[in-house]
């Protein structure tokens, strides 16, 4: 079971950037949310080795709108949501 992490959203119109502490977060991340028939797909993660977060896009769609979401964000014991600024 992983640590406690934290993990950004930030709107973008029909999309949500979701930005995340570390590559093995993001990834371990994705697993979670695949395991719902509301989450069937992202783009790909993009890591910034700088700040050592990584980034994926999530389209938002009728079964998956954004509060759906950030429903099953915060139903995630281990991430600590934060929302970034507009």
């Amino acid at each position: 079971m992983n640590k406690p992490f934290r993990v950004w959203i930030r709107p973008l119109g029909a999309a949500c950037r979701v930005r995340v502490d570390g590559t093995e977060n993001a990834m371990w991340l994705l697993a979670q949310l695949g395991h719902t028939l509301a989450f069937n797909h992202c783009e790909p993660i993009k890591d910034d080795e700088a700040s050592f977060r990584s980034t994926f896009h999530v389209p938002y769609t009728s079964q998956m709108p954004r509060t759906a979401l950030e429903e099953m964000l915060v139903a995630i014991p281990q991430v600590r949501l934060m929302l970034e600024p507009a």
